[in-house]
């Protein structure tokens, strides 16, 4: 499956990280120098809910992204109970 959001289109993207050593300037040292830049990935933050799509309630993965921002209908809570009388 695909770590891709089908409402917002984010997506895996590239970058890197960057190592440093030494103190910083403020803290006393002679500032702080860079070492090494090794790629890495930025992964989209992807949540399996359910959602209301075409009246249907079916489970997708979507970005946290689109649940804040409304992009996703949630489907109605339950609010079965059982029978009192049956329960005693």
């Amino acid at each position: 499956m695909p770590r891709k959001c089908p409402l917002t289109g984010r997506k895996t993207s590239a970058g890197r990280k960057i190592s440093r050593r030494g103190k910083a300037k403020y803290l006393g040292g002679v500032g702080r120098k860079i070492t090494s830049r090794t790629k890495r990935q930025f992964k989209a933050n992807m949540q399996r809910v359910r959602a209301v799509i075409d009246g249907k309630v079916v489970r997708i993965n979507v970005s946290t992204k689109a649940i804040r921002n409304g992009l996703i209908e949630k489907p109605p809570k339950r609010d079965w109970k059982p029978d009192e009388e049956a329960s005693s």
